[in-house]
């Protein structure tokens, strides 16, 4: 049996197992609050915030939900991401703890600046 890729955003969330979908909700909510107009789509099988180009992504895993904010904006919040395991520019959060919402807005919020200094098309 072949299963149906996702197309949206929703739909990725959905289709999540149950115990998995309340903190991609809630992981959503965080990140729509620091870019309220924004796309979203579904880019390499999980959600992603563009506007202009791609600001993060979040994706959910067996053990934990991931933020994808890239290393560069991960680099100056090093010390806060110290208790947190990650990658080259993704942080892991456990199902089993709350997430840690105002991390992730400063993070995000860190990103989206990043962009418009860098990005002309924010001009």
């Amino acid at each position: 049996m072949i299963l149906k890729k996702p197309a949206t955003v929703s739909e990725y969330i959905s289709t999540a197992p149950k115990e998995r979908q309340k903190k991609l909700r809630e992981m959503r909510a965080i990140l729509k609050k620091v870019v309220p107009k924004v796309t979203e789509e579904i880019k390499w099988g999980v959600p992603v915030f563009s506007l202009h180009r791609i600001l993060f992504a979040y994706a959910a895993f067996k053990n934990s939900i991931n933020f994808m904010p890239t290393p560069s904006a991960m680099k100056p919040f090093k010390k806060e991401l110290s208790t947190y395991k990650t990658g080259k520019g993704s942080i892991q959060f456990s199902y089993d703890k709350p997430l840690p919402t105002g991390l992730i807005r400063k993070i995000a919020a860190f990103r989206v600046k990043e962009l418009k200094e860098k990005d002309v098309r924010w001009m």
